[in-house]
């Protein structure tokens, strides 16, 4: 089914997730259907990190909360910031259709629809509010879900940025960026000549997989296949920025120049070597620097480490789940406990309050 609402990211990303899925996702897109995948999930993947630990800490863990994992639909993909939605059918209609595709399965996510998002049209947010209510009409269940970061560009350089913060984390992010001045700054773009090399591709990957097994949230391993397909694809423009401590690569990240913004999609690190030349706190300004230079709209920085970003001057734009439980008891337990589930919105609204 041809989408055309709700993507950031150019349509190479989503048919490389359907060629080459993420590591035990079971991934479909046919033509009268939206992108879906099956995968077991963890009910507990979005708890708040202590509220999680304290969970699997209880006795018996590792033997009941084997009955946390059930076998899930998702709606959409997890390459894309928003799932992708179609204008082709008529709401209600669709609902409905989706409604009687999921339900033999026993849990079913449409995941990361956007609500009010400044990085789409009005007819774009229009549309996934009517969804978002057709949805709930039909009984599923709506979660606030994520926290997607982004940056407008809309200052004048890079000190200009930088005066919007305090002195005390201006300085402390001027001293950071001093890092800079050590290393050298490559930027490639997908398709080029060096991604036709398997071993420096192979380096890539190793670089991702430190990132992966670091994070507190494992749910989608990307393959090596995965990658390889949108480093040599010059179709995509796709921008690879490379930090290097002479011959040595330090770490990475992936973007994409798309309808205007500048999507952060990807990073791999070094370790420790990124973290002793504050590798994460230079490539956010590195991309700032890539997206004034290049007169986008926006830089789009991905959901991850909301509480960094924010301190990094994101701005943030959420999300809405989608779940259908077949279950009425499970139904049930979830409705009273979807609180638990929405750890983003609780933070952004504790920033909020005045202190």
């Amino acid at each position: 089914m041809h989408t055309d609402l709700n993507q950031l990211e150019p349509q190479s990303l989503v048919d490389a997730f359907v060629q080459h899925p993420p590591e035990k996702f079971e991934v479909h897109h046919t033509k009268d259907f939206l992108p879906f995948f099956i995968t077991d999930f963890n009910l507990l993947t979005t708890l708040d990190i202590p509220v999680k630990k304290k969970i699997e800490s209880t006795f018996g863990y590792p033997y009941w909360g084997r009955l946390l994992h059930l076998k899930t639909c998702f709606i959409g993909t997890t390459v894309t910031e928003y799932t992708p939605l179609t204008s082709n059918l008529e709401i209600d209609h669709f609902v409905q259709k989706l409604k009687k595709r999921v339900n033999n399965q026993s849990l079913t996510i449409i995941k990361d629809l956007p609500i009010n998002s400044p990085l789409l049209s009005t007819r774009e947010n229009i549309y996934s509010q009517s969804f978002v209510e057709a949805a709930e009409r039909e009984g599923f269940l709506s979660i606030d879900g994520q926290a997607l970061a982004y940056v407008p560009i809309d200052f004048a350089d890079r000190e200009d940025y930088l005066s919007r913060f305090s002195k005390s984390r201006r300085k402390n992010l001027k001293r950071k960026l001093k890092s800079l001045d050590d290393l050298r700054v490559e930027i490639l773009d997908t398709g080029s000549v060096q991604f036709h090399d398997q071993a420096f591709r192979a380096d890539l990957y190793t670089l991702f997989l430190n990132v992966y097994h670091q994070s507190d949230i494992h749910f989608d391993l990307l393959t090596a296949e995965f990658f390889d397909g949108i480093l040599q694809d010059e179709r995509n423009d796709g921008k690879v920025f490379l930090y290097w401590k002479d011959d040595i690569l330090v770490g990475y990240n992936i973007c994409f120049e798309y309808q205007g913004n500048l999507v952060d999609k990807y990073i791999g690190l070094n370790y420790p070597l990124a973290i002793e030349y504050n590798l994460y706190f230079i490539s956010w300004f590195i991309n700032l620097d890539y997206a004034k230079l290049h007169h986008l709209k926006f830089y789009i920085a991905g959901w991850t480490d909301p509480e960094v970003k924010a301190q990094l001057g994101a701005k943030f734009t959420f999300t809405r789940h989608l779940v259908w439980i077949k279950q009425p008891v499970l139904r049930f337990i979830l409705k009273k406990l979807r609180h638990l589930f929405e750890a983003d919105a609780h933070w952004h609204e504790s920033i909020q309050e005045p202190k």
